[in-house]
């Protein structure tokens, strides 16, 4: 069996940094720092977090005043901001410098009097934040379909922006959707789906070429580790997700003569090694390893001023 590794893979550079922000805050002030949210969708990571001393909540409330609070890498609303101001807590930003993009251009088009369509998936943690950003200005869809139905006040006057961790290819035909609908709409510059996302669904379709199976690092309520899952699976290749190594079914690969193996943005990759451990065990000790051309993305965010 030949196993084919995806390039690029895991962590990209906000998920790099909003672990560091809080292994750095818990270095500096001590234990316990309160992280809102999961910091990223990962148990494996929030685990490895919590034993050295990040206590994860998901309700302000649970945070004693004049604490030290970290927001997860997916954003807040400013209503969330307000409450801990109003609380005084010390807060410490994770947030994806990208999705703080798509929160500073929907601060652009409220000022610029626009009703919004956000493209993204309802209850999504990111999507929350961001519909904060908007009010009842902002409208989501999450498909083609949403766009037909879509009633908005004043068609001429209208902006979009997209969740972060979407399918290109899907948010594409609901952006030309939108475009068709109300010809006048202002689509972002370029696509608010960030570079990591897109590179590994990239790759994704460079294992679909290859491999009949391709398998998943990420955890379930990882977005964009679905989106990777959906792509293969569009593609024609039979494609699973998984947290753990123990989660690999020896039926998956029953006859496969090429395993493909990726990892969404929020999976370390020492879970993807134990997967891979896995796969070498379940070929009886025929297999061989190959990956995809080594791709750098050459992204780094800094940390916060107050960690720096």
């Amino acid at each position: 069996m030949r196993i084919l590794m995806a390039s690029p893979r895991g962590f990209c550079a906000g998920v790099d940094r909003a672990i560091e922000i809080v292994e750095s805050a818990l270095a500096r002030f001590g234990k316990p720092v309160y992280v809102r949210h999961e910091i990223v969708h990962n148990r494996h990571v929030v685990d490895d977090l919590r034993a050295k001393g990040a206590i994860f909540i998901d309700d302000l409330a649970d945070v004693p005043c004049g604490a030290r609070l970290i927001y997860s890498a997916h954003g807040v609303s400013p209503a969330v901001r307000a409450e801990a101001a109003e609380r005084g807590l010390h807060v410490v930003d994770a947030t994806c410098p990208l999705v703080t993009k798509v929160h500073v251009e929907t601060g652009r088009m409220i000022r610029r009097n626009l009703e919004i369509v956000l493209i993204g998936h309802a209850g999504h943690v990111e999507v929350e934040g961001t519909l904060g950003h908007g009010g009842d200005r902002m409208h989501l869809v999450q498909s083609v379909e949403d766009v037909q139905t879509l009633e908005v006040s004043d068609p001429s006057r209208l902006g979009c922006v997209t969740q972060t961790t979407l399918s290109v290819d899907d948010t594409r035909e609901v952006m030309e959707a939108l475009q068709e609908r109300f010809p006048k709409i202002a689509l972002p510059r370029k696509d608010d789906i960030c570079y990591a996302t897109q590179n590994r669904q990239d790759a994704v379709k460079k294992l679909a070429k290859q491999a009949a199976v391709i398998i998943v690092v990420g955890a379930p309520a990882s977005s964009n580790s679905n989106r990777l899952v959906e792509l293969a699976e569009k593609l024609g290749a039979r494609s699973y997700l998984v947290e753990t190594a123990e989660q690999l079914d020896p039926a998956w690969i029953e006859g496969v003569s090429c395993v493909g193996v990726t990892a969404g943005a929020s999976a370390p990759e020492i879970l993807v090694t134990e997967v891979v451990e896995r796969l070498k065990q379940l070929s009886d000790g025929e297999f061989s390893i190959d990956s995809l051309p080594l791709v750098d993305e050459g992204v780094t965010f800094q940390l916060p001023a107050a960690l720096r």
